[in-house]
């Protein structure tokens, strides 16, 4: 599975932007799909993840703001991100979760994108 992710860009305070994560193979509606961020100097952190019947989880501090959505017919994972804050900069990946069966599930990654939000 290949994670193409798009959308990143500089933004001003209280601004928009829209993220777009492509996977390349088949059963991608099967997938648990989430976007991660990592600042420069911290640890990569979950922001938003969806499973394959469509429960999605949002990290506090996204909450109200962010949205992850897919649209499985494209094969692809969104995350809409409003009322973007100077605290939301980092690079934002993509990740897949396959579960192969039996026990065996398989993380995959997106090359990321820098999101840049300037006050």
């Amino acid at each position: 599975v290949q994670l193409q992710a798009s959308g990143g860009g500089l933004v001003q305070a209280g601004g928009s932007l829209r993220l777009s994560c492509a996977a390349s193979g088949s059963r991608f509606s099967t997938h648990a799909m989430a976007w991660y961020r990592q600042a420069p100097g911290k640890q990569r952190e979950l922001v938003a993840a969806m499973r394959s019947g469509g429960t999605t989880n949002h990290t506090d501090s996204v909450k109200g703001r962010f949205t992850i959505s897919r649209d499985n017919a494209k094969n692809t994972v969104y995350l809409q991100m409003n009322s973007l804050k100077p605290e939301d900069t980092a690079v934002y990946y993509c990740n897949a979760e396959i579960d192969y069966g039996l026990g065996f599930v398989v993380d995959y990654w997106g090359q990321g994108t820098q999101v840049t939000v300037s006050s």
